[in-house]
């Protein structure tokens, strides 16, 4: 009797065991199930995030040696199309061009990145399917642009032809005038195919009030100080952004990650680009474009 009774006490305790046991493991599965419904939910918003319309910040810029008699002009400043992944595909693009001609600019100016990735032969394929959206940018002075890493780092002439079959000027290492304008384009710094003296040497040929063009913030060397805007892209505004924390992985230093930033007489503009890299999402850090009122400073 006192054995079974022993017996019957040991199997409720391993019932209870087990119970226990039964209890934990419905409490982690919750606990899982919620951690992977969290990140389906963040991946969908900061892929939502990504395909929005770009946001239009606006400025004003006024530069010393603005031609006189000639009337403010609006520069379009867009950047880092990386067409080719998740987030930018022709409709996309499309609907991004419409945005733009919408804002009615005197001159659009692009400041590299055309395609996504790394692979050459996807970059030919890449090109070659921009050129149709981008073919639609309409502005009363042209488009001009200059290249970015990815382009270097694929196939830079397929991309420079595509970019001339849709009507856009490329600055590699050169300049042009358009309007009150003298752009000095600079070839992409990080890839190690900037020349900034050849650059300048084609500036000075130039006529109008000087601004540089460029892709990446980092250049090879400190700009002359009659060139009084820099505009940019590469840094994405960091692409994800956390509270308190920043971008987790910036791609320039401060203050120079993002927006405007005037330092002496140099102003410079850094837009977050329109496309996405590594990853097809945005937290923080909306995909916009710059409307620039460009015009003479005050007398």
């Amino acid at each position: 009797m006192a054995a079974a009774a022993g017996f019957r006490q040991h199997d409720r305790a391993g019932v209870r065991r087990c119970r226990g046991y039964g209890r934990a493991v419905r409490r982690f599965l919750r606990v899982l199930a919620g951690f992977v419904a969290l990140v389906v939910v963040l991946a969908i918003w900061g892929y939502l995030n990504a395909r929005a319309d770009p946001v239009v910040r606006r400025t004003t810029v006024t530069l010393p040696d603005w031609p006189a008699g000639q009337a403010p002009i609006h520069v379009l400043l867009m950047s880092d199309v990386h067409f080719g992944n998740a987030t930018m595909d022709a409709p996309r693009l499309s609907r991004i061009v419409a945005q733009a001609n919408a804002l009615k600019p005197d001159l659009t100016l692009i400041a590299g990145d055309f395609v996504a990735g790394h692979d050459p032969d996807d970059a030919v394929r890449f090109a070659n399917a921009f050129v149709t959206p981008l073919s639609g940018l309409h502005a009363r002075l042209g488009v001009v642009a200059t290249l970015g890493n990815h382009d270097q780092a694929t196939r830079p002439g397929a991309i420079r032809a595509a970019l001339m079959r849709a009507r856009i000027t490329v600055l590699m290492n050169d300049a042009a005038s358009r309007g009150p304008l003298a752009i000095a384009g600079l070839d992409d710094g990080p890839t190690g195919n900037q020349d900034m003296p050849l650059t300048l040497a084609a500036l000075a040929r130039q006529k109008g009030a000087r601004i540089a063009l460029t892709h990446s913030p980092v250049t090879a060397g400190p700009l002359p100080a009659d060139i009084g805007l820099l505009l940019v892209g590469h840094t994405h505004c960091g692409q994800v952004v956390l509270p308190l924390y920043g971008p987790i992985k910036p791609q320039a230093p401060a203050p120079y990650n993002c927006g405007l930033v005037r330092v002496g007489g140099l102003t410079t503009i850094i837009t977050a680009g329109l496309g996405t890299s590594v990853v097809p999402f945005r937290f923080g850090a909306p995909p916009d474009m710059w409307l620039i009122t460009l015009g003479p400073a005050a007398r």
